[in-house]
């Protein structure tokens, strides 16, 4: 296991490409560790703005950084076809020169993208069933150089995957999962477990995530995984931030912040994921976090 608690953070793509890549550039500058964006065919909240499509923009990204990591935080299944989407993990893989951090998700049943584009808009239960076969497709399409599966959803048949990936057996793969299934399927096949909470008290919030990392050991157990070689992260997300603006409350001082992250690593965190401010007054508290406060956090969990 890893002795160090790693930074990601998660930008949207609704910026020019000059800004996106600038901040991405700007990031790396100050030791984070990942960078990651989020996908979607629209920004679901507001779908006439400015977006870009995920995979192609981290790729570009890969040509713009040398040591950054690189995520999908996270893939919607529905979007991809799980052998295309092992391909574009490969390609971006090498592209990156190893780079890639493979996030998985169901999607969101709100999201208008499905009817824009004229794809099932399928149910919380059948997203998660079909996520169980998408994640052990991805799963062995990136370790085996030829893969046949046979699901309920899908099918492959003697699927190639040439070069081999640059990362060893394959590149990581996250599973945001939130629900006993779900989390299930993270402790089966993932190397890192992400979630999240939506309540508004940021108490209830490490309360939700103390209760989920307990049950995340039980279902390790019950599928005879050692819990300590599954990474957990967690993604602070705001719900009062959209109604305030964009305004984070974790980027309300830099000592809100150390204070809210030193209460999710206590958790068991391994890593800790930060949303790219969304109101730009916020940008500099932010920077601060990232030279102050996180390489101090990054050595008192090493017990520096």
């Amino acid at each position: 296991m890893p002795t160090t608690v790693r930074f990601q953070v998660l930008c949207l793509p609704k910026v020019p490409w000059e800004v996106l890549r600038e901040r991405a550039v700007r990031l790396e500058a100050l030791g984070i560790e990942t960078v990651g964006l989020a996908d979607h065919f629209v920004d679901w909240s507001n779908p006439p703005s400015p977006w870009f499509e995920s995979w192609t923009a981290l790729t570009g990204l890969a040509g713009a950084t040398t040591s950054i990591r690189l995520s999908s935080s996270v893939t919607q299944i529905p979007l991809r076809n799980p052998a295309m989407l092992a391909r574009q993990a490969l390609t971006l893989d090498h592209v990156s020169g190893g780079r890639l951090e493979l996030g998985l998700g169901t999607g969101i049943t709100v999201d208008p993208s499905y009817d824009m584009i004229g794809i099932p808009n399928w149910e919380p239960a059948e997203r998660v069933a079909r996520f169980a076969e998408y994640l052990e497709i991805v799963d062995r399409m990136l370790r085996d150089e030829v893969t046949t599966f046979t699901g309920r959803f899908y099918r492959i048949d003697g699927a190639y995957m040439n070069p081999r990936p640059v990362q060893s057996p394959r590149p990581p793969i996250t599973a945001a999962a939130l629900g006993p299934v779900m989390m299930r399927h993270a402790a089966r096949l993932a190397d890192e477990w992400n979630s999240m909470s939506f309540h508004e008290s940021f108490d209830e919030q490490v309360e939700e995530t103390r209760r989920r990392a307990a049950s995340m050991d039980e279902y390790c157990r019950e599928l005879g995984r050692e819990p300590t070689t599954l990474r957990r992260s967690y993604l602070m997300f705001d719900a009062q931030a959209r109604p305030r603006g964009g305004t984070m409350a974790c980027y309300e001082s830099v000592d809100r912040f150390e204070e809210m992250a030193s209460r999710i690593i206590e958790l068991g965190m391994d890593g800790v994921g930060l949303y790219y401010p969304l109101d730009e007054r916020q940008v500099p508290t932010f920077e601060r976090i990232a030279t102050d406060v996180l390489p101090r956090l990054r050595a008192r969990q090493r017990g520096d």
